[in-house]
């Protein structure tokens, strides 16, 4: 028996068939060695990251995606859901990704959290991170936002803007 889409689902999925196109012509007229799939994500109800589609890029060129920590793969998405007309406040609904690469980073981005946390706790002196995208912004407040020693804020504006740890005091 197949289940029906909640009314947020299929808000996302009749997006889905011009994202599959657009990705089509971007990758069959550029030089990229590269393949997508566009999947709903294994189920994870302990995760609020979790996206409801992924495009998982794969191929010779998928490392290229993944430099300098996932520049293209995040250009790519911006420009892509951009170009589908996808609202801003819809945008973590659908990720891309490329070699498990958003996994491992959301791992790196809670222990990084809270290593920063606990020598908040320890010094306390605010520290502040490197400058990162609003989704990973996110995974670094959700990650502390049940530790009731410190605080986390984001300062600055466009791509300079970071996350500030401050203890809670």
């Amino acid at each position: 028996m197949e289940t029906e889409n909640s009314p947020a689902e299929r808000a996302i999925e009749k997006y889905l068939g011009s994202l599959d196109s657009l990705l089509h012509k971007l990758i069959g007229t550029g030089p990229f060695e590269l393949t997508f799939s566009i999947r709903k994500p294994g189920t994870q109800a302990d995760d609020p990251e979790m996206p409801e589609y992924v495009v998982d890029f794969s191929g010779a060129d998928a490392d290229l995606l993944l430099e300098r920590n996932a520049a293209l793969l995040h250009a790519v998405e911006h420009i892509a859901l951009k170009a589908i007309r996808l609202d801003e406040d819809q945008f973590r609904k659908i990720v891309f990704d490329s070699q498990d690469w958003r996994r491992t980073r959301r791992e790196e981005l809670r222990m990084i959290a809270q290593v920063a946390a606990q020598r908040v706790i320890e010094t306390g002196d605010p520290f502040t991170l490197s400058p990162m995208n609003a989704r990973e912004r996110r995974i670094v407040h959700l990650a502390l936002k049940d530790q009731a020693e410190v605080r986390t804020e984001s300062e600055g504006t466009g791509p300079e803007r970071k996350v500030v740890i401050y203890p809670a005091r």
